[in-house]
């Protein structure tokens, strides 16, 4: 059975003037020819002698022959292609009793080619790139040795699937870097149009931040006015009480604050710090534009709840000292044990949890806990057992 595209590694291994090995030169591209015995073979390399100081690299013409030393068991003939068909070097080289015929291209941009050479019988027939060829023959040129080994190497077949699980990784991979780029620069697309998106609304935010803050009211303290009473809230930016000539600031739900204090504050946040109002909204300034902390709540809302509870319970006003009272958990659905809170639906839904009220002054709002289980509310009473008492009452 005739085989195809067998490989052949070709060793040259240069000798000294006494045979021993001072270089050694190795290529696994060779290639068999079709109609070569696919076997190992070895020996000193020769190439064509000059006739009449014309060398004949091809080993095409007639007069062509190989000076091959006395006492010279096996050697191997150095040709290029090229000028006349493999079969015609090889039965030139066989005519020689060359044990096998090495073959150079005559093309550099091709490494080798399939050799058909049918009817040139057992010589070993081997096609190598035209680098080599040349390598080896630039030794000869110089009156050096040269020993050269051929080894069978892979089968057509073996080397086909290697190199076909070569082009299929070499794809995957290609195709897995495209996929993983594409996905990248979609990801970094997204990113940078939403970073764009929220710096935009940050300065839209903040300009409208600025231009609310323009219409609040500001206010100088003097004396006689109620900021300087001792049982005056303080500011609860800072904590601090209100000194005479103190600038404060008057925001829509008639808290009080240093302007100091609270102008970096609704830069930042457009909302009330006690009872988290928001400013734009009630200033008129961009209603649907969201604060960045986004727990505000418009001031409709907040006084109709105000006033649902209010209707529920007992409005309590003007108290001259801050007051705080805390309550046993409510416990739902036994009587006795306290009142229920009105959801904003305006039902009344019981809620076990604490509730704490805290007193004020010039104002009546309530405001929810981060916790479900706590109710905070701040009102303004007049006298606290009084309050107490209608509170009891009404519950």
């Amino acid at each position: 059975i005739k085989e195809d595209h067998v490989s052949a590694t070709v060793n040259a291994t240069v000798l000294d003037s006494k045979g021993n090995p001072k270089q050694i030169l190795t290529k696994d591209d060779g290639m068999y020819g079709q109609n070569s015995p696919k076997v190992d073979a070895k020996g000193i390399v020769i190439a064509p002698a000059p006739n009449h100081g014309v060398v004949d690299r091809q080993g095409c013409d007639p007069h062509t022959r190989f000076v091959v030393p006395p006492r010279t068991g096996h050697w191997v003939a150095l040709l290029q292609r090229g000028n006349c068909t493999f079969k015609e070097k090889i039965l030139k080289a066989s005519a020689f009793n060359a044990s096998a015929v090495l073959i150079y291209n005559n093309n550099s941009k091709e490494d080798t080619v399939k050799m058909g050479h049918e009817g040139t019988g057992d010589t070993v027939a081997v096609m190598i790139t035209e680098s080599y060829g040349k390598e080896i023959l630039g030794l000869l040129e110089r009156n050096l040795t040269v020993l050269v080994s051929v080894v069978v190497g892979q089968h057509g077949q073996a080397k086909n699937i290697n190199r076909g699980s070569l082009v299929f990784v070499s794809i995957s991979f290609i195709v897995l870097m495209i996929i993983s780029s594409a996905w990248l620069i979609f990801y970094f697309i997204q990113k940078i149009r939403f970073t764009n998106a929220r710096d935009r609304s940050q300065r839209r935010l903040g300009d409208a931040a600025k231009k609310a803050i323009g219409k609040l009211t500001t206010r100088t303290v003097k004396k006689g006015d109620k900021e300087t009473d001792p049982d005056f809230n303080h500011c609860a930016v800072c904590i601090e009480g209100y000194q005479l000539n103190d600038v404060v600031r008057i925001l829509p739900c008639k808290h009080v604050f240093h302007k100091l204090c609270v102008d970096p504050w609704l830069n930042e946040h457009c909302t009330c710090p006690m009872c988290k109002l928001n400013i734009l909204k009630a200033l008129g300034i961009m209603p649907n534009l969201p604060c960045v902390d986004n727990v505000g709540f418009d001031m409709d809302h907040r006084i109709g709840r105000s006033q649902t509870i209010a209707s529920q319970r007992t409005a309590l006003v003007d108290l001259s000292s801050e007051t705080s009272i805390s309550l046993e958990p409510l416990q739902q659905g036994h009587p006795g044990t306290g009142p229920q809170i009105p959801s904003e639906s305006g039902e009344l839904t019981p809620r076990t949890g604490e509730i704490n009220i805290a007193v004020t002054s010039g104002h009546f709002f309530n405001r929810n806990s981060l916790s479900p289980l706590s109710l905070v509310c701040e009102m303004e009473l007049p006298d606290t057992q009084a309050s107490l008492d209608r509170y009891d009452d009404k519950s």
